[in-house]
């Protein structure tokens, strides 16, 4: 491990201890609430990373499901929210704090300052291990502040709760239930980046001049981050087996922002940094197979049915879901039975 490294994880180990005890998202003496009187809701995300701004698109939906009128601030990092979010009518500000926090220390302060400044009646931590969303919410003026954890000895029991998309919401409605608001145990929204229709007719246009058209289409990516990414044997001798297994199906690779390819861009290829252009191709596909990454949430998010492929990650944690997808443990499982989850989404 890199020095930088260490320093990062003993920095995230040490706001956690000093965090950790933040806030009670206990709010038996606050009282009943009064739905038409939330307007303006901070979500607290801090994180940068794809993935997690799509996982947490289905809280959106639901506080924007529960409280239609009000406008909805997020506290993220980096800069995909902006894309992330661009047809979320509830969304107003989007608050971004640093990447780099101590050379940037001006901007850091600056966003609490204007954290601070808003009149928010509702405030809300999607992670309770994110030291910083649990800041947020301290240092927000709301009346109703929730910290992202339970009370203690309050267990929820829902079969798919470990998912990480799923958990916060499950959360805040019962810490809503705590507050007069009925939990009517409406299934859990699916990530969704909202695409419109002109976005997915120029998704189609750009997909029909790599594919045959005519032909059904199965999208492969074959990056990913750190020991999540399968190395080149691994996916020749699967690409060797999607062409054998689907040889009247277009097979195109969905390239990296590092522009690298594990089959030797051996396949028809798209290449392209724009977030939501990619996703407007994806959501034209009929399948999509890819390890656990950005680009796996994209697809999902972009309602692809999408395959998930997990060697490393938690797979009931962040398993793609709806729109017949699936995510399948490497581990446990070989090459005829990928095949045969693609078959079982294809022959729907």
């Amino acid at each position: 491990m890199s020095n930088l490294k260490k320093v990062n994880v003993f920095r995230r180990s040490l706001m956690r201890n000093l965090t950790k005890n933040i806030g009670n998202s206990e709010v038996s003496t606050i009282g009943p609430i009064d739905k038409s009187k939330i307007k303006k809701v901070l979500i607290c995300r801090p994180n940068g990373r794809l993935g997690n701004m799509l996982l947490i698109t289905p809280l959106v939906q639901e506080v924007s499901k529960i409280f239609p009128d009000c406008k909805i601030d997020v506290f993220v990092k980096g800069t995909l929210a902006p894309i992330v979010f661009e047809e979320y009518e509830n969304i107003d500000k989007i608050i971004h704090l640093p990447k780099k926090p101590f050379k940037e220390l001006v901007k850091y302060f600056k966003v609490w300052t204007l954290i601070r400044a808003q009149r928010y009646d509702m405030a809300i931590n999607v992670d309770q291990n994110s030291s910083s969303g649990r800041l947020g919410v301290k240092f927000s003026t709301a009346k109703y502040k929730f910290f992202g954890n339970l009370p203690e000895g309050i267990i929820l029991e829902y079969p798919d709760y470990d998912h990480i998309a799923k958990y916060p919401v499950y959360n805040f409605r019962y810490f809503l239930s705590q507050v007069g608001l009925e939990d009517k145990k409406d299934p859990i929204a699916l990530l969704d980046l909202k695409l419109s229709d002109a976005e997915i007719a120029n998704g189609k246009k750009i997909l029909d001049k790599i594919i045959d058209p005519s032909k059904r289409t199965i999208a492969i990516f074959t990056y990913a981050t750190g020991e999540k990414c399968y190395c080149v044997s691994w996916w020749q001798e699967f690409y060797t087996a999607l062409k054998n297994e689907f040889p009247n199906n277009n097979i195109f690779e969905v390239l990296p922002v590092e522009n690298v390819s594990q089959i030797n861009f051996e396949a028809p290829t798209f290449y392209s940094k724009d977030v939501r252009e990619i996703g407007s191709v994806l959501a034209n596909v009929d399948v999509f197979v890819g390890a656990d990454s950005g680009i796996m949430h994209l697809s999902s998010a972009s309602k692809a049915p999408t395959v998930g492929l997990f060697s490393v990650s938690n797979l009931k944690k962040y398993e793609p879901y709806g729109n017949e997808s699936v995510g399948l443990d490497t581990n446990t499982l070989t090459v005829p039975d990928f095949i045969k989850a693609i078959h079982k989404i294809l022959d729907k």
